[in-house]
């Protein structure tokens, strides 16, 4: 089973871009199921993350703010597939 990782983003947010961009190339060699939200389509979304993006939650856990950092990406990943994240 893969690891769910939830990016929340926004339109015009180059944090967003780059961190969508690590997500991708780790994903290449490292498969987790990747769910990207614009925090704009939801009001609630938008109240409680405001300009507060990106975010990346990994099995439901809040994870990165702003910067993914890649490494620790990988380390968490291993970590949630082999259950104890």
């Amino acid at each position: 089973m893969s690891v769910q990782v939830t990016l929340y983003t926004r339109a015009e947010c180059h944090l967003c871009e780059e961190a969508k961009a690590v997500l991708e190339r780790v994903a290449a060699d490292q498969p987790f199921a990747l769910e990207v939200v614009d925090v704009d389509t939801d009001p609630d979304l938008a109240g409680q993350y405001g300009l507060e993006v990106p975010v990346v939650l990994i099995a439901g856990r809040k994870r990165f703010k702003y910067r993914v950092d890649e490494e620790r990406l990988r380390k968490l990943l291993t970590l949630g597939n082999d259950g104890k994240l």
